[in-house]
Order: structure tokens, then C-alpha cells, then sequence
């Protein structure tokens, strides 16, 4: 039974052979053993201390192979973006000008670089191995965060936002960077995105336009992306609308990449999650999961695929599942749904 909980520094390794099969563009996961060691040292800190919405935090996450312990996939929770080193995005603005001689209105957009998100809840680093996308796995690693965040909401902020990989070409070439980010950087997209991903974000401030920027000034091919996923994003895009978040009309100063951003109290699995009391366990093992259930305890936070029962006594799970989540009868378990049916689809 897959399980996704905190990582720890033996998960290094994992991380390390996870992060380098993301490609270019996830920045919160670089290819890099130092950073990434960093990010979990992080990680274990937030997991410890008191909350505290005044400061940065992360909370990362691994899911492991229970055949043989292999980190499979990651996600991750960052607490007060902006407040440690600030966060840059480009807001989009609508600009109306009326002529009356001759008759004549010309609508234009507008790139603002701005520092809207300062504070906020990002659901970052979403990432599963290409051989483990299956069977709702996808759906766990995301979901887990949301459970987090419902079991600890004192620990998060209102504002959540989502950043979105920006489209890049077959060869990892962004024309959103080779339009307007290279005149001022003067490197390519790949080592201003590296740079970036190692936390200094200070170059951009240092070299970044500071005045609105015209988009009718841009070449075709980079209006054509602004607010353009990457092809791998969508199936993560319809995940976080599905959860309720929508664009927030800002996009990414690197590779045009939309950011999405919700209400805490909007998240749908946050909504539907409900915390228990485990009343016991049912032998064998439950087939087609329709919950999440996690141990909600801050020092063993662990969530997994099952099946729940509602019953007088509490709750219900398989045996398997309090095992893997390591509770037992009379502890508090939350769970949600997995997904909702929708008149078109199931989620």
C-alpha cells in the first residue's frame, strides 16, 4: 500500500533520481543533492516547530513504494512565499483608450511585475514517476496536501496559489524567455531557471524591468503563450480546478506559466474531509480505494488510498491501512473522497 508522509533525510537519494526526471521548469525540485538536502532539512523543521504565519515554511512530502521503500513521487507546501526573499510574478492588465476623432477604441494588455502573493500558501512541487502514473496515485500525492492542510489549517494560509510550468519547445526552449527575459538576463532559459530553482531570486530583482511591459510589443509566438501550460501540466491543471482553483490573471516571469490560487476554505477535499475516531479494522485488503485516510498527527503525518466505513462505534478501515498509517482503534483518523462524480466525468 502506497503511503505518502513527511520526508526525511534518508530520502535523499530517492529525491535525487526523482528530480532528475522532471526535465526543465520545476524549479522547487532542482538536480541538485545540496538544495534538495536543504528542502528537507526545512521540511523537518516546519514539521517540528509551532506555526507561525509570520515566517516561511515547507512541508514536503514523499510517496514510497511500500515493495521497496523507493521514493516515488513528491509534492510540497510552502507556507509565507515572498517573506524570506521576494516573489515575482507578472500581474496581466487590461487597458481600454477611446479616440473620438476618428471613432476608435484599441483594447491592450499590459505585463506588471508585481509582488502579489507575498504571504501566501503555495501547493508546489508535483511530481510522480512516469512508471507510477496509475491507479489514482496522481490523485493521492496531490490530495495528500489538502488533508495536511485540513488536519493543520492554523499552519496555512488564506491565500493558496498553484504556479503552472509555462509551454516550452521540443528542446526545452521557452519563447516567452527568448522574447523579453534573455534582453535582460543575457543567459538562456535553462540557466536563469537553474539559478532560480537554487533559491536566488535576487538577480531578478536586480535585472528584471520594473516598468509595464506592452504584450503588443511581444513576437506572436510569445503572446501565443502567456498563461500557456506545459503539455505535461494539464492533467495537474484539471486536478487543481477540480479542487476549486482558478486563474489568478498573473503568470510566471520565467517561462509564462499560469498561477491559480483559491481560498483555504475552498479547497473541495479540505471541504469533504472529516475527522474520526477509529473504531477497528476489517481484514483483507480494500479494492477500487474511493478514500483518503491519514493518521493527522503532526509527528506522523501519513496519508493512504482505502476504503471507510461510517459506523456507530467510529470509524473503519482495512487492516492493511491502519497498519501503513500506523493507528490503531480509539485514534483520530481524517479521511475524504478521492473525487466526485461530475454529469460529464468522474473526477
Amino acid at each position: 500500500m502506497f503511503v505518502v508522509r513527511p520526508a526525511r533525510l534518508k530520502d535523499l537519494d530517492g529525491l535525487q533520481a526523482l528530480a532528475e526526471k522532471t526535465g526543465t521548469g520545476l524549479t522547487t525540485l532542482p538536480s541538485n543533492k545540496k538544495a534538495l538536502e536543504a528542502k528537507i532539512r526545512e521540511s523537518m523543521a516546519a514539521f517540528s516547530g509551532e506555526p507561525n504565519l509570520g515566517e516561511k515554511a515547507s512541508y514536503l512530502l514523499v510517496m514510497e513504494d511500500p515493495s521497496d521503500g523507493k521514493v516515488v513521487g513528491t509534492s510540497a507546501l510552502i507556507v509565507g512565499v515572498g517573506l524570506d526573499k521576494p516573489f515575482y510574478s507578472y500581474r496581466i492588465l487590461h487597458q481600454t483608450q477611446v479616440s473620438h476623432e476618428p471613432e476608435m477604441r484599441v483594447d491592450t494588455e499590459l505585463l506588471q511585475l508585481a509582488n502579489d502573493f507575498v504571504g501566501a500558501t503555495e501547493v508546489a512541487t508535483l511530481f510522480l514517476d512516469p512508471d507510477y502514473r496509475k491507479g489514482n496515485l496522481g490523485k493521492l500525492m496531490s490530495k495528500a496536501r489538502y488533508m495536511l492542510m485540513a488536519a493543520h489549517p492554523d499552519r496555512f494560509s488564506d491565500q493558496v496559489i498553484s504556479e503552472i510550468r509555462g509551454w516550452v519547445d521540443e528542446d526545452g526552449n521557452s519563447p516567452f524567455w527568448e522574447a523579453l527575459g534573455r534582453h535582460f538576463f543575457g543567459m538562456d532559459f535553462k540557466t536563469a531557471d537553474e539559478i532560480n530553482g537554487l533559491g536566488n531570486s535576487q538577480f531578478i530583482s536586480d535585472l528584471m524591468p520594473k516598468f509595464p511591459i506592452y504584450t503588443a510589443l511581444l513576437p506572436q509566438c510569445a503572446r501565443d503563450v502567456i498563461g500557456k501550460p506545459h503539455d505535461s501540466a494539464r492533467p495537474a491543471i484539471r486536478l487543481l480546478e477540480k479542487e476549486g482553483f482558478r486563474f489568478s490573471r498573473s503568470v510566471d516571469i520565467f517561462d509564462g506559466g499560469p498561477a491559480l490560487e483559491v481560498h483555504k476554505r475552498g479547497i473541495w477535499t479540505s471541504r469533504k474531509s472529516v475527522e474520526g475516531e477509529l473504531g477497528g479494522t476489517v481484514e483483507g485488503e480494500g479494492h477500487d480505494p474511493m478514500h483518503m485516510a491519514c493518521n493527522p498527527a503532526l509527528d506522523n503525518f501519513r496519508v493512504v488510498l482505502t476504503n471507510v466505513v461510517e459506523g456507530a462505534s467510529g470509524v473503519w478501515i482495512p487492516a492493511d491501512a491502519a497498519d501503513a498509517l500506523q493507528i490503531k482503534a480509539g485514534d483520530p483518523v481524517r479521511y475524504a473522497p478521492i473525487g466526485r462524480k461530475t454529469p460529464q466525468a468522474a473526477e
